[in-house]
């Protein structure tokens, strides 16, 4: 990978750099994984392959245990669980809740065994939110985990020589050179190969801000926090007449808070739904100044709510539009909605339920031909169904759900051009491949299109995973149009529109869009944890991106800040929302004012 980093900020001077909370949280993540696969591993329990299955196709995306049949699971999001049967809970340096560390437990078969049925009911505070409803299910992955032996002694902290944590190496993509105004070019024809390093295990520890966290914007800028407290805030939305609208996802609500404009606190915060399964995505219908519905998109579901401008709660009970996404609800868990600008479709994203498929079942070229028919060109099967992929419907889920597009391993943003009125999504590419594939990206999104994933990457790039498995699909994925650094973790993206409030941006970022790079676990040297932003000319992007607000790495271990969602406020305010502390900051421009 060949990538041209310039330390220069448009105005022409010189820039110098500046410096998931762990989403899989507890020694178990593995309950949220095996809660959510909606499938029984097996009739009978104890029965260790029917076990092993069930953690490969839900739980390896997160998870190690060492090489299982020949197939390494991914390490680094979460704790190795191999020896977790006598292990006790918290124990170790993964960045666990304050709850589980608090608990004393000791993970043996019988607790294990009522902590997988009913977690948040056994260590109150735990953040993990998923059962285990079967108790075969629970049985057969127990009995899995028991025949895993602990990991040798530093092996899950074995990186490449060559890009050690915390060794920049002149590597352009390391925190330490992020700053406002630097910009980043990719240029395809340098891709390093596949394992060109070792992949990493190198998650951060989030820390509380101290007097020294500063975040740092563009000249003429301001960052201030806005809010604070808030538990797992996620995907942001503001409605038509300015209330804000957050996802607490792993408290299961959407929180509201209003704010007069220009201000730089909330005079009011309200529970507008709780109650909900891992909700993320939040969109108003119909599209315009008077929505009469908040619709929430749940981990496997899509939901309403009844709405008038100004409500601060929900003044009626959801209602389920689409009650089931797919099969299974292991592995990427987040699922966002947007509708098109004529309000006639609803697209929602649903992630991947696996790093890249591995143990997909082999199907004949003629059942490949049948399955493409029903499901769209490249779709994955099998525990995939559904999965990596964007799915329609109309906004009353009377229309049969449909694919979109596929091959998108997890389009956690979603968003539609105001102005043309083309579909974007902001995407996590696959891991393991080494510090420099596969790159993240946002692009535009084209019906029937196929993106590549699991079977290939950037166009005609074979993952090496699954070579010779597709030789028909060689040459026909689209490229994507912006790429940004691999492992960087780009989750929700926004448009800025011709704002014209107290704190509009200057006419230049009209119609520019706006990310959050959640921050790299897969990359020896740490990248990501800020907000870029990506120009677009006639809505087509042009230049590569750039960083527009940096600041939440400490160090090369630590964190304070993971950014996830952003949204422009009623007064022209840019709002980021960031889960490691539970603040949401506020950016406005007061330059030349």
């Amino acid at each position: 990978m060949n990538w041209r980093i310039e330390s220069r900020g448009w105005n022409g001077r010189e820039v110098k750099p500046a410096g998931f909370r762990r989403l899989c949280r507890g020694v178990l993540f593995v309950c949220v994984c095996l809660a959510c696969a909606g499938r029984s591993a097996a009739e009978s329990p104890r029965d260790v392959a029917a076990g092993q299955a069930y953690f490969m196709q839900n739980c390896a995306l997160c998870h190690s245990t060492g090489t299982i049949g020949g197939v390494q699971p991914e390490a680094g999001r979460g704790p190795d669980l191999g020896g977790v049967i006598g292990r006790k809970a918290a124990s170790g340096s993964f960045s666990y809740s304050q709850a589980l560390a608090n608990s004393k437990l000791t993970w043996d078969v019988a607790t294990l065994e009522k902590y997988l049925a009913d977690p948040t009911g056994m260590v109150p505070g735990t953040t993990m939110g998923g059962i285990v409803p079967q108790a075969a299910d629970r049985a057969n992955v127990i009995t899995f985990l028991s025949t895993r032996a602990a990991p040798a002694r530093g092996a899950t902290a074995e990186v490449a020589s060559a890009r050690a944590p915390g060794n920049s190496n002149a590597d352009p993509e390391d925190w330490r050179r992020s700053a406002p105004g630097v910009r980043h070019y990719f240029e395809t024809t340098h891709l390093p190969p596949p394992y060109a390093t070792t992949s990493a295990g190198n998650g951060p520890r989030v820390v509380r801000p101290n007097e020294t966290s500063r975040l740092a914007v563009p000249a003429g800028f301001t960052v201030r926090r806005f809010a604070s407290g808030l538990k797992n805030p996620r995907i942001v939305r503001v409605a038509p007449n300015g209330d804000i609208f957050v996802a607490e996802t792993s408290a299961g609500r959407i929180r509201v808070l209003r704010a007069s404009d220009g201000a730089d606190a909330p005079s009011a915060i309200a529970i507008f739904a709780e109650g909900l399964d891992r909700p993320f995505g939040i969109a108003f219908y119909p599209v315009g100044d008077r929505p009469q519905w908040v619709y929430v998109a749940n981990n496997n579901a899509v939901v309403r709510f009844p709405y008038q401008s100004g409500d601060l709660k929900a003044r009626g009970a959801a209602e389920v539009i689409v009650p089931r996404l797919t099969q299974g609800t292991g592995g990427h868990s987040t699922r966002d909605v947007a509708f098109s600008l004529d309000g006639r479709r609803m697209f929602i994203s649903v992630g991947s339920s696996s790093n890249v498929a591995e143990g997909l079942p082999r199907k004949t070229p003629e059942e490949i031909r049948e399955w493409e028919a029903a499901h769209g060109r490249g779709a994955a099967w099998a525990f995939e169904t559904n999965r990596a992929d964007i799915l329609v419907t109309d906004p009353t889920g009377r229309e049969p759900l449909r694919t979109f597009a596929t091959g998108i391993r997890n389009g956690v943003g979603l968003t539609v051009d105001p102005e043309t009125g083309e579909l974007w999504t902001s995407t996590n590419e696959r891991d393991g491949l080494g510090d420099d594939l596969v790159p993240d990206y946002i692009t535009r999104v084209r019906e029937g299109g196929f993106y590549g994933w699991p079977w290939y990457y950037l166009g005609n790039h074979e993952d090496p995973r699954h070579a010779g498995a597709r030789p028909d699909l060689a040459g026909v994925a689209i490229m994507p149009d912006v790429l940004l650094q691999s492992h960087s973790a780009s989750l929700q993206m926004a448009f800025y529109p011709s704002a014209t409030g107290p704190a509009a941006f200057p006419a230049e970022y009209r119609g520019n869009i706006f990310a959050a790079l959640h921050g790299s676990w897969n990359r020896s040297n740490r990248t990501g944890y800020k907000v870029v932003r990506v120009r677009l000319e006639h809505g087509v992007p042009v230049g590569g991106y750039e960083d527009f607000l940096t600041g939440f790495v400490v160090d090369a271990g630590h964190v304070w800040g993971r950014p996830v969602g952003v949204a422009v406020a009623h007064d022209g305010a840019l709002l980021v929302t960031e889960d490691g502390n539970g603040t949401i900051w506020r950016v406005s421009f007061t330059g030349g004012r």
